[in-house]
Order: structure tokens, then C-alpha cells, then sequence
């Protein structure tokens, strides 16, 4: 057993650049550090006051490396294995929450559009404390999501945080929903809004129906459209990739980097758009993350939208995970995906066109929830210069503005959204003086 422990560890130092030996160059120097685990291991196996099982030990080597290198990256047991491989029951089994894993608190990136938790009041950036009043402070991303999954009619408490706020109680009951990636309706009679909230293999058909029905509801009238992608904390990156080709005609969608050099994948739209020409708004926000900023930068980049809101939430990172002989599994980070001109999105997120921010909730909070940059081994912004000191993980800025509540966004109270509509009028405005 120990054997394979140094197996195992060896490989995946090789991998991850050489953990153990990061200074260092040549194996030997690798398995010089190794012996040390090895020694490690005998002295816990041997005299820890309490029995504990090889395997045990092993997981928890694997798991403690893998937490060093990312908030994402994770070991799963067989079990957890098995879980994530069963077919997804997304309708009856989760409260609806997105979250990540920041210096052991853990952290909502947004609830999901009609799930329990935006139903119940949780924003983007809160801090959860407790689940079911058992603390959360050393549990690893997977077991916080297991924790937050039950079935249909069963309850979940959670202890949070809102902003600078006191923390609270929340009672959600897990009830059966589906999340409808895509709506739309006509707002003032002459401008299309598309809500999209995730991304799914539905998504893109979505999208085209969504526009399409808007066209004949509005006639010739329709002169512009809204695109919300505030709250979406990302989903399947291939229909991202549709969604963003769907607005586009021409021009790179995404660079894919991996960890080689030669490891460049860039993707480009094909010929077609669905808003055929009619100028787009995209609204974002601290809750626009991961594949909803893939989408926002590539129609940034090529000029097919006005980005409007506050800056987004910063996450590029593709996972991959990657069996055991154990039956267990490691999620780990493979690559990342930068702007189609290469503006780096990991750790920094995307500044809109024009910032907007929701005033009515600015008088509430004193700021959203960290980003990406600010979680602990987050993965570094190649474009961040150097000496620059971290950001404070134990502070929220007073000058980040809060992120809309899910149930508010597309309301008559919505401010981001009012704004968005005055600028596609002066738009057609401005085309219409254009055109003579």
C-alpha cells in the first residue's frame, strides 16, 4: 500500500508541475521528497493515537495536494466517483445553489433562475457558514455540494451571510424545478429582452426560438435586444459556445490555453447570427461567471454588444476529471479560456462598456462577495503584473457594488435593466441620423 501511495503521489506531482519538488529538477530530486512522505506516512500508520486505515491516509494526501493548487481542483472516493457519474435528477435533488470554496468558507456564485435558493433571498457572494448547523469550514468543494443535494420535499438550513450584513437563518425546502436556461418577452413594445440563465444542450435552440417569436411579436417594430447574463454562473461549455455563435457571423468565439504551449484551441463563429444585425446590450454583473463570461467576452471583443452592469466574476477554468485505479477520481484544472483577443478572464473578469450599478442595493451592502482572484491557490492572471500585492482575503472592498437578487432581475425595478433599454433607443437614434 504504501508503495502504490508513492506511485500515486509521484504521478500526480508530474502532473500538477511537480509539487513536492517545485524548485527542483530531475526525478531523483522527486523521489528524494517522496521518501519524506513515506516517512511521514510510517510514523502516522504506526503511532497516531487512533488507528487509521492505508487508505485513509492516502485520500487524504491526495486531497490535502490537490487543495493546494486551485478551489476547484479535488480527490473524489469511489463513492463520490459513482455519485457524479450516476444520471444528474437536476429536478428533485439540489436547492439550486452554485457555489465555490473560499479559504474554507464556502461561497454562493448565484442561485440558479426558479430554483429554491433565489426563491428564498440568496445572492451572489454570500457566505454560507452552516448546513443544517454543521460548519463548513473544512469540507472540500464535493462534499459541500453533497451536502446541499437531498430529495424533492426534504429541507436544507442554511447559516449566511449577506454582504456586510449579520448572518442569518434560511430554511429552503428542495423542491422540484427546472431551470429554463432561456426567456424572453418584449419590453416597451419595440425591444426584445432574452434572459439567459445556464447552459444546456436545450440552450441554443432556445436562444433562436426565443429571438424568433420576439421578431413576430413585435413586427417590423423590434429595433434592439437586451441579453441578461447577470446571476448565470456558467454550465455546458460547448452550448456556451453555440450561445455566443448564435449572435455572431464571423470572428473567433474563445482561445482554449493548456498547460503545453502547443495546447491552443481557438474556435470560431460560424456564418449566421440570429439577431440579424439589430444592436444587443449584454447585461453583467458579480454573478456573471465561467462559461456566461466566455459568452460576454467573445461578443465584447467582436463588437457585437454593449456590456453593461459591474464587472464579472473572473473563473476560466476547465476541469477534467481523471479516474484512479482505486475506483476514486481527481477533479483537476487542465486549462483555461481567455477573450478571443486574448484578454485573460481567470482572476480579473471582464469590466463592462458601461458600469452600471443597481443604486437601490448599494445603500443595502456594502459590497458582493469575493471574486475568483481573491480565493485562496485561485489560479493567476498571466497579464497581472508582478509584485502586486494580493487582494486581502479577509475583507470585502467597500467599493464593489452588490449583485442583483435573482427574483429582482428583469423587474420593474431593476435599474441595470431600465439603462440598458435607454441605450439600444439611443442607438436606433443614432442609426437612423446615420442613415440620413
Amino acid at each position: 500500500m504504501r508503495r502504490l501511495a508513492i506511485t500515486i503521489l509521484l504521478a500526480a506531482s508530474l502532473v500538477a508541475g511537480g509539487v513536492f519538488a517545485q524548485q527542483k529538477t530531475g526525478k531523483n530530486n522527486v523521489y528524494e521528497e517522496l521518501n519524506l512522505f513515506d516517512e511521514a506516512f510510517e510514523r502516522i500508520r504506526n503511532d497516531a493515537v487512533d488507528p487509521v486505515t492505508d487508505a485513509k491516509l492516502i485520500g487524504a494526501a491526495i486531497a490535502g495536494m490537490l487543495s493546494g493548487l486551485d478551489p476547484r481542483s479535488s480527490f473524489m472516493d469511489e463513492d463520490q466517483f459513482k455519485a457524479l457519474q450516476a444520471p444528474a435528477d437536476r429536478d428533485a435533488d439540489t436547492s439550486g445553489l452554485v457555489v465555490t470554496i473560499d479559504n474554507g468558507q464556502l461561497k454562493v456564485i448565484s442561485p440558479e433562475d426558479g430554483s429554491p435558493a433565489a426563491r428564498a433571498g440568496v445572492r451572489p457572494g454570500d457566505v454560507i457558514f452552516a448546513i443544517n448547523k454543521e460548519p463548513v469550514y473544512d469540507l472540500s468543494l464535493t462534499e459541500a455540494e453533497q451536502k446541499l443535494r437531498g430529495p424533492a420535499g426534504s429541507e436544507v438550513q442554511l447559516t449566511l451571510r449577506h454582504g456586510a450584513e449579520k448572518p442569518v437563518d434560511l430554511m429552503i425546502k428542495r423542491e422540484a424545478y427546472k431551470l429554463a436556461t432561456v426567456t424572453g418577452r418584449l419590453e416597451k413594445g419595440n425591444i426584445g429582452y432574452v434572459r439567459v440563465a445556464g447552459f444546456d444542450n436545450g440552450t441554443q435552440a432556445a436562444l433562436a426560438d426565443a429571438v424568433q417569436d420576439l421578431r413576430q411579436r413585435a413586427g417590423s417594430k423590434l429595433i434592439g435586444l437586451v441579453l441578461d447574463l447577470r446571476n448565470n454562473p456558467g454550465g455546458a461549455f460547448d452550448a456556451a459556445v453555440a450561445a455566443a455563435d448564435a449572435f455572431l457571423d464571423k470572428g473567433e468565439i474563445v482561445v482554449v490555453k493548456g498547460r503545453k504551449p502547443g495546447s491552443v484551441k481557438r474556435i470560431s463563429a460560424t456564418p449566421g447570427e440570429i439577431a440579424k444585425g439589430l444592436s444587443v446590450v449584454a447585461l453583467v454583473n458579480g454573478g456573471t461567471a465561467r462559461e456566461a463570461e466566455l459568452v460576454a467576452g467573445a461578443l465584447q471583443d467582436n463588437r457585437r454588444a454593449v456590456l453593461l452592469g459591474t464587472k464579472t466574476f473572473g473563473e476560466s477554468s476547465i476541469e477534467s476529471v481523471l479516474p484512479l485505479g482505486s475506483g476514486g477520481a481527481i477533479r483537476l484544472t487542465t486549462a483555461r479560456f481567455t477573450t478571443p483577443s486574448g484578454r485573460e478572464i481567470q482572476g480579473k473578469g471582464l469590466e463592462p462598456d458601461l458600469v452600471v450599478t443597481p443604486l437601490r442595493l448599494a445603500k443595502l451592502a456594502q459590497g458582493e462577495g469575493r471574486r475568483e482572484a481573491d480565493l485562496p491557490g485561485a489560479l493567476k492572471n498571466p497579464d497581472q503584473a508582478a509584485g502586486k500585492p494580493p487582494t486581502d482575503a479577509g475583507a470585502a472592498s467597500p467599493t464593489e457594488p452588490p449583485s442583483v437578487a435573482t427574483e429582482d432581475i428583469g423587474s420593474a425595478s431593476d435599474e441595470q435593466l431600465t439603462q440598458a433599454i435607454d441605450v439600444l433607443r439611443g442607438l436606433s437614434v443614432a442609426g437612423r441620423r446615420a442613415a440620413g
